[in-house]
């Protein structure tokens, strides 16, 4: 059996790419794909996406504006179960101090409490989801 990293329910995930550090994100065993809570998302003529990150934890992050190469435009079904078209970005994540090459798709989480879901295709294979802990990086770090 490979050896997977035991994880809890909610981590601190970085995406190196956007010089987003210790992002709150919630792991949801629920969820196909990543997802990131963005705004004014639109992509441009020449393939680019961009969007305006929302998170009021991490006021320098909170506005900003930011562009990256479109991955792909697909359809995602959202957790209340409605059809959404989403744009998506691939990036370089840290995590549990290793670095992933992941794809995430940019949509407006408003109504949830984390700024980035973790989706069963990134865990696949890498992880096991403890839900009864939370922040297990935070701890390994002290």
């Amino acid at each position: 059996m490979v050896d997977k990293k035991i994880i809890g329910k909610k981590e601190l995930i970085s995406i190196v790419d956007l010089d987003l550090y210790d992002l709150d994100a919630k792991v949801d065993t629920g969820a196909d794909s990543n997802a990131l809570h963005c705004d004014d998302i639109y992509i441009d003529d020449d393939n680019f996406v961009h969007f305006k990150l929302l998170d009021e934890v991490h006021e320098s992050y909170h506005g900003r504006k930011m562009k990256m190469p479109l991955h792909k435009v697909k359809n995602v079904r959202s957790s209340n179960g409605e059809l959404q078209t989403r744009p998506s970005i691939k990036v370089t994540v840290d995590f549990f101090g290793k670095k992933y090459k992941t794809v995430i798709s940019l949509t407006n989480r408003a109504d949830m409490k984390f700024p980035m879901l973790i989706g069963r295709k990134f865990l696949s294979g890498k992880f096991l989801v403890d839900v009864s802990q939370e922040y297990i990086a935070k701890e390994e770090e002290k």
